[in-house]
C-alpha cells in the first residue's frame, strides 16, 4: 500500500495526475529513509533537511507537518504492509500542487509515501568488488539546489547509464571547477594515512544523511584528521581508501579507479561503529 496525502491506497489505485507538478516540472523533493523493525534511523536529521529543502524550493510548508506527525504517517504505512519486522526503504517525496507553467499557481503541496522491504536488517559491507569511472558528460553546479535530494537527477541518471555501458560499477560525479562531489548514489570519502577527506557542501554534493552521521562518529575519533575539503581527481589514485555512503547501503567501499585498488581496512571499522550505534540507539 501507499500513502498519498494521508490516504492509504492499494499499489494498482495509488495514480497520479498528468499535471502533477513532480512529474511536469520536476518540481519536487524526496527524502529516502531506512525503517529497522519499526524505528525510523536518523529521523530527526532526515525531517531537518526535509524542511530546509521545502523553504529552499520556495514551498508553503503544512502547519500538521510536524516530525510526530510524519513519523507516524510512515509507521502507519509499515505496519501496514505487514513489514514492521523487517527493515525497510521509505521514499517520501513532496511535491508543490498543481497548477501553473514554469510559474505555480500556488506554494501548497501534497505528499507521497512508498515502502519495499530490504534483505539485510543491519549494514553490512559486501565483499564484491566495486569498480569506479569518472562520468566527464556532465556537470554538477556548485550550488545550494544541488545539496538537495530534488526531482532533477538526469546528472546520475545519464551518470548510470554510461556506468552500465562501460563495465563499471558506480561513477563519480564532479562539480563545473572539474572537483569531485559524490557518487551516482552516495557520498564520497577518502582515506590517505589517518586523514579522512569528503568534499564540502560548498562545492556542490548532497547533505547526505549518513555523511552527517559518519563526521560525527570521525569527531570522536582522535586517531584521524577529519576534513571536509575538495578533492581533485588526482587525488583517487593516491589514496589508501574510497568508500561511498548513504543511509540504505550504509558504507559501501570502491576497490578500484583506474590501475589504483583501494583497501578497506577504515571502511570496516567505522562500518562496525555505526552499527553499534544504532543498536544503542534502538
Amino acid at each position: 500500500m501507499i500513502n498519498i496525502n494521508g490516504k492509504l491506497l492499494e499499489d494498482n489505485v495509488a495514480n497520479i495526475a498528468i499535471n502533477n507538478r513532480g512529474y511536469a516540472y520536476g518540481d519536487a523533493l524526496f527524502e529516502t529513509i531506512r525503517v529497522n523493525s519499526g524505528k525510523i534511523l536518523f529521523w530527526e536529521d532526515h525531517y531537518f533537511r526535509l524542511m530546509a529543502s521545502m523553504r529552499i524550493l520556495r514551498m508553503q510548508i503544512p502547519m500538521h507537518f510536524t516530525p510526530e506527525f510524519l513519523e507516524k504517517e510512515i509507521v502507519d504505512l509499515v505496519t501496514k504492509n505487514e513489514l514492521l519486522d523487517s527493515s525497510v526503504r521509505i521514499k517520501l517525496m513532496v511535491h508543490r500542487v498543481s497548477g501553473g507553467l514554469y510559474t505555480p499557481s500556488s506554494n501548497d503541496i501534497e505528499y507521497n509515501i512508498s515502502v519495499s522491504r530490504l534483505d539485510a536488517s543491519f549494514y553490512t559491507i559486501s565483499e564484491a568488488s566495486c569498480e569506479v569511472t569518472l562520468f566527464k558528460d556532465h556537470y554538477i553546479a556548485a550550488d545550494l539546489l544541488s545539496t538537495i535530494k530534488s526531482n532533477n537527477k538526469l546528472t546520475n541518471i545519464l551518470g548510470g547509464i554510461f556506468t552500465k555501458e562501460n563495465g563499471f560499477d558506480n561513477c563519480i560525479l564532479m562539480n563545473t571547477n572539474k572537483m569531485i562531489i559524490e557518487a551516482l548514489n552516495g557520498n564520497i570519502f577518502l582515506v590517505k594515512g589517518n586523514l579522512i577527506k569528503t568534499p564540502p557542501v560548498s562545492d556542490g554534493c548532497l547533505k547526505g544523511v549518513l555523511r552527517t552521521q559518519l563526521l560525527r562518529i570521525l569527531e570522536k575519533l582522535p586517531e584521524f584528521e577529519v576534513q571536509e575539503a575538495s578533492i581533485s581527481p588526482f587525488e583517487l589514485q593516491k589514496a589508501d581508501e574510497l568508500f561511498m555512503t548513504n543511509v540504505i547501503r550504509g558504507i559501501s567501499p570502491i576497490t578500484k579507479f583506474r590501475k589504483k585498488v583501494y583497501t578497506t581496512k577504515t571502511s570496516k571499522r567505522l562500518l562496525g561503529i555505526l552499527n553499534t550505534r544504532i543498536r544503542l540507539e534502538n
